[in-house]
């Protein structure tokens, strides 16, 4: 049965989104996931997206990494 989005869903963040949020290139980006530093999309058919949580921590751990040195 579908139920309608709440307030508390995770909004997901499109391509062009994340590049925008993240300054990556498009190879850039993919070459991060191929790496493992940076989350991988949620698949639906054949639409991929990121949670948008995941993209913000990720941005969080960058910054947290940055005043760490």
């Amino acid at each position: 049965m579908y139920t309608a989005p709440t307030a508390s869903t995770d909004p997901l963040m499109r391509l062009p989104a994340v590049l925008a949020v993240t300054g990556y290139s498009r190879s850039g980006l993919y070459l991060a996931m191929q790496e493992c530093s940076f989350p991988r999309p949620v698949k639906i058919g054949r639409l991929s997206a990121w949670p948008e949580s995941e993209v913000r921590q990720w941005i969080e751990g960058r910054k947290a990494a940055r005043a760490a040195t």
